[in-house]
């Protein structure tokens, strides 16, 4: 971004960056609150993907709960879903067999009978035409790349943030398409980018938000969608599964959702504390599919839609702070995902509503750019403090391996589910970032990963282009290394280059310079590829690689 550059500026009272489900439900909520305390606010919502949707990916299951606070009457306003969990199932897998549990025997706090069976990009721009209808400024194609503070004085409050620049080559030097980021003031922002945001990064450190805190932890979800034969296909089934392929390497788990339309979803979440770094979470998936249980439910079906993305799974104990002067975080941003149920949807979207609630009160009071401490009070007093609250031990007893994490896991649960939680009343810790957790390669065994068969599993490279992930070739690298020459002279040597590896998209290879046999090998960066996943900007052992947003509009369009 080029920083002296004069920008045209634009004033809101509410801004929200990010357009994805909680940045829509908290513009929603803050159109709703200011008719009802009779406020005349501005409300803006800016969006890195060319439309609204674009970069929402999931094979998702709804609670309905939050939506239908937000939108009472939304049965009738054909919403772009039809099927609810009516069929649920939780199976152990192992490599050539799959043990199903009962349903009677899981506790009420992981299941999803009555949830809605969702393409989330469908649902994401749903909601954006019921923003639209309220009279909301959309701004998609616009990634907020730089907060703007008041001054340059430590505890500065925010008081809006700067979209990128277009037509930037990759020296940096302004093309002649060039057209420069737009200033947006409001009184207070709100920050809904999702896991591992850019701009809720520079804000943390800048008011340290996280100084205390135990570490985040994280994820790396895939998801592919087929169409099956009809004769396979059982819509209103929603299935669960634990064990085989991650078992011994990874923690983690997959899923299969059949959706309307002879349409199935399946994915794989894989913890992104893993240690070894040949594992190739990509693979893990494709042998996923290779299970009997799945490659007899993808016969004859055909490959759609394929999509990575970066989740949260620290829980409660991971939070930020989450209010600083001039904003608050909400959503994914901030953490709210409850990973034993892998949902958060729901919550995120609540946290926002209470965020906008608290933003637009304190806008009709006539206050500006301080500190929201009424979400925080309102989000502690809330169902969704008391969802995180139950299941805020289950990642930690992970650390624990499969049967001791699954026993301990099991354990809190029933616990809870009980009514026994005030007997166990602490809460576990995180201790290491994901980022510390990979082992040299020379202590760690060697994986090998079967060929593709082009049927059931897949290259990165054919699967990129079902993401329909688009980038302008000439612009400035948005995958930044602090230190150039750490690639060559740690990750290789040491761990075997695992961001070849852990990368869904084939972004970083290492090559010769030339054909010369003992060349050194360079990492060379395919940005274009790039899913916006953000594992890379998690997982780099030495937190060498910075992720930030490319020019609005590039990145993946996800559709289905």
């Amino acid at each position: 971004m080029i920083a002296t550059v004069q920008r045209e500026s634009m004033d809101y009272d509410l801004l929200i960056v990010g357009g994805g489900p909680a940045g829509l439900a908290a513009a929603l909520r803050a159109r709703q609150t200011a008719l009802a305390v009779g406020a005349d606010i501005s409300i803006a919502v800016v969006e890195k993907g060319a439309s609204i949707g674009a970069h929402s990916l999931s094979g998702a299951l709804l609670d309905l709960r939050a939506l239908d606070e937000l939108l009472p009457d939304w049965r009738n306003q054909a919403p772009p879903f039809k099927n609810t969990v009516t069929d649920e199932s939780l199976c152990l897998l192992y490599q050539e067999r799959a043990l199903q549990f009962p349903m009677w025997s899981l506790p009420k706090l992981i299941h999803h009978r009555g949830h809605a069976l969702i393409s989330l990009s469908r649902l994401t721009a749903w909601l954006g035409e019921q923003a639209e209808t309220c009279g909301i400024d959309l701004f998609t194609g616009y990634a907020a790349a730089l907060p703007l503070y008041a001054d340059d004085s430590p505890q500065s409050p925010l008081v809006g943030a700067i979209t990128g620049d277009f037509g930037v080559d990759r020296q940096g030097i302004p093309k002649s398409n060039y057209q420069p980021g737009v200033e947006l003031h409001a009184r207070y922002t709100l920050l809904a980018e999702g896991c591992r945001g850019h701009l809720s990064r520079l804000i943390e450190e800048h008011f340290h938000l996280r100084d205390g805190n135990t570490p985040q932890k994280y994820g790396l979800g895939f998801r592919e969608l087929w169409r099956i034969p009809a004769e396979q296909h059982r819509p209103g089934k929603a299935m669960h599964l634990l064990g085989w392929p991650l078992i011994g390497r990874s923690g983690g788990g997959g899923f299969v959702y059949h959706l309307h339309d002879q349409h199935v979803a399946i994915g794989l979440v894989v913890h992104l504390d893993y240690e070894n770094p040949a594992l190739s979470p990509f693979d893990e998936f494709q042998r996923l599919k290779t299970h009997p249980l799945l490659k007899a439910l993808l016969h004859g079906g055909e490959r759609l839609g394929y999509g990575a993305r970066t989740l949260t799974g620290g829980g409660l104990q991971s939070l930020p702070k989450l209010v600083f002067p001039g904003g608050a975080l909400i959503g994914e941003a901030a953490g709210m995902v409850n990973l034993p149920r892998m949902q958060g949807i729901h919550t995120s979207m609540k946290s926002a509503m209470l965020a906008a609630e608290a933003a637009v009160n304190a806008i009709a009071q006539r206050r500006a750019h301080d500190t929201l401490h009424e979400y925080d009070v309102a989000l502690r007093t809330s169902w969704v403090y008391d969802e995180l609250h139950a299941v805020r031990n289950i990642k930690p007893c992970l650390k624990y391996g499969f049967v001791g994490g699954l026993l301990g896991a099991g354990f809190h649960l029933w616990t809870q589910q009980l009514g026994l939680g005030r007997l166990f009343p602490w809460t576990l810790r995180h201790k290491t970032d994901d980022h510390q957790t990979l082992r040299p390669a020379a202590e760690m065994p060697v994986l090998d990963y079967p060929l593709y068969d082009n049927v059931t599993t897949f290259d990165r490279a054919s699967s990129v282009y079902l993401s329909r992930t688009r980038h302008e070739e000439n612009q400035l690298c948005h995958l930044h290394l602090i230190d150039a020459e750490l690639p060559e002279s740690l990750n290789l040597p040491l761990y075997g280059s695992p961001e070849r590896l852990y990368c869904p998209a084939g972004v970083y290879e290492y090559r010769r310079n030339n054909d010369t046999p003992d060349a050194p090998l360079t990492l060379r960066i395919h940005a274009a590829n790039c899913l916006h996943c953000k594992a890379c900007d998690i997982k780099d052992p030495a937190s060498n690689i910075r992720w930030t947003p490319p020019e609005g509009g590039s990145g993946p369009h996800y559709a289905v």
